[in-house]
């Protein structure tokens, strides 16, 4: 299995020191040592590399003097191997798929013949929560608000990011209220994430490839509990739901910059998702650690460059014209 990004022909058996030296032999036929070391660019000698491409059969040494190599054809020389390595593949898949059933049936928090697991406990709904990101390979889509599980972090959605997987997620306004909200918003933008706001949220919802749900409600009486889903008439409605809430939200850019000594105290992008957020006056002056009347003044100033009546109405008008939004 190949396990370096130079190992092209580690199917084969090559290692990515033997692969280069094939390669270039197969490229310059006919050629000496003395020859093909001017084309090598790499730092292991030559010269081991071709003696073990003749061991194995798959290089030619001319009984010239000094000796010419030529490649024996790739189609026939490295045939035999690849499909070998193709059939001991098949058979990992096929005992992965084995060992994937027997963990299912007894280690799986989730049992995969149900399409509807009720989740109750901080921890059980935690772990449900873990397995749906795990599980995730295209996007990731959520409506977050309040209250949260756990302290707020972005390690894990950053991770996901990171890796490839796409990230939507609508916020109610009092999610930014949270203390460290912006500076953890701007993090998630940063890394990719797109995020819209929207005034109020009717659940808490995870969704994954449209494939797994988690539907979260508010802690009451029982403590904590969700609902997992996996592939239904539910989860297909949940996935309308979030559609029709991101085509209706409010698109958040803060600043993404990191921050530094040459940031100004109160960026445009930072300041209308706080306007946004419904914040007052004296909390948004603390998401942006300045004073109460700077910040006051930047609202003003950008209520009265936006002809806009109330704090709310700027946000709104500043990203709808950040974003083309009619």
């Amino acid at each position: 299995m190949p396990a370096h990004p130079d190992a092209k022909l580690a199917a084969a058996g090559l290692s990515p020191v033997e692969s280069a030296a094939y390669e270039l032999v197969v490229a310059e036929p006919g050629r000496t040592v003395a020859d093909l070391d001017r084309s090598w660019i790499r730092p292991e000698p030559l010269r081991g590399a071709l003696a073990a491409l003749r061991t194995a059969g798959l290089v030619l040494a001319g009984d010239d003097d000094p000796p010419t190599y030529l490649a024996v054809d790739p189609a026939v020389a490295l045939d035999a191997p690849i499909r070998e390595y193709e059939r001991q593949l098949q058979a990992a898949r096929e005992h992965l798929q084995r060992l994937a059933a027997v963990h299912r049936a007894h280690d799986s928090p989730v049992d995969s013949t149900a399409v509807l697991e009720v989740v109750s406990g901080r921890s059980a709904v935690l772990e449900r929560l873990a397995y749906l990101q795990r599980a995730a390979r295209v996007e990731i889509r959520c409506l977050d608000k309040p209250p949260y599980l756990a302290p707020l972090t972005t390690s894990v959605s950053v991770e996901l990011l990171r890796r490839g997987v796409r990230s939507r997620t609508v916020y109610e306004r009092s999610s930014l209220e949270q203390p460290g909200a912006l500076h953890g918003l701007e993090q998630l933008v940063a890394a990719g994430q797109q995020a819209r706001v929207l005034p109020a949220l009717p659940v808490k919802l995870y969704l994954a490839d449209d494939r797994h749900g988690l539907l979260v409600r508010r802690p009451g009486d029982e403590g904590e509990n969700a609902v997992l889903l996996r592939p239904c008439a539910l989860l297909d409605a949940l996935n309308h739901l979030f559609e029709g809430l991101w085509r209706s939200a409010l698109p958040l850019q803060p600043a993404t910059a990191s921050p530094s000594s040459h940031r100004p105290p109160v960026e445009h992008g930072r300041l209308v998702a706080l306007l946004l957020s419904g914040l007052t006056d004296q909390a948004t002056a603390r998401q942006l650690g300045v004073g109460y009347r700077t910040a006051q003044r930047h609202i003003a100033n950008l209520m009265a460059a936006l002809g806009a009546r109330t704090r709310f109405q700027a946000g709104v008008q500043a990203a709808r014209r950040e974003q083309h939004l009619p």
